[in-house]
């Protein structure tokens, strides 16, 4: 059976091939309506270009800037000078300070009457005293007044013009 097998392999393969190359050829199954087609498409002449845009022309300016303040550097203002308030940079600064004032939570207070001391969470959940003096804020937060259910607080803002403003904030209790 074996050399049964091999004896058609040996005329179906070459008959197969025969036929697989019989569609290969050219003249045979041609169609010259598609070929003049073919011809027609590629000799017509593509379409009209767009014209080509008018370049705008620009108005040049001389930027002259000698003799003028550097935009970079803080400007010179003699009105602000020493005067006003200005953060302490040897004051210690207290763990408060370290977080943002909206960050802080007022939990509570301890005391009655001129002897309240707040109770206030930092962002990494420690609880801490704070009493009028103290420090909170990236600020110079400065605990102005501690009542049973607000800390006033007073910051040192930069006004942008190299001095420093005072400006009022507050940490209510959470229901408040």
């Amino acid at each position: 059976m074996t050399r049964l097998r091999r004896l058609a392999w040996r005329c179906l393969l070459p008959a197969t091939l025969a036929i697989a190359l019989a569609g290969c050829g050219r003249g045979i199954t041609s169609d010259p309506n598609l070929e003049s087609y073919v011809k027609d498409v590629t000799h017509r002449p593509g379409p009209p270009l767009d014209p080509v845009p008018t370049m705008q022309k620009f108005e040049t300016f001389l930027y002259n800037d000698q003799g003028l303040r550097d935009p970079f550097s803080p400007p010179v203002d003699s009105s602000h000078g020493n005067t006003g308030p200005r953060p302490d940079p040897n004051r210690p600064k207290q763990p408060l300070e370290a977080f943002p004032l909206d960050s802080l939570v007022m939990n509570g207070t301890l005391g009655a009457g001129d002897r309240i001391v707040a109770l206030v969470m930092s962002p990494d959940k420690v609880t801490h005293r704070v009493v009028p003096g103290n420090y909170l804020g990236q600020n110079d937060g400065k605990v102005i007044e501690v009542t049973p259910t607000k800390i006033n607080i007073t910051e040192l803002v930069s006004d942008g013009a190299g001095g420093w403003i005072e400006r009022p904030a507050s940490i209510s209790l959470p229901n408040q």
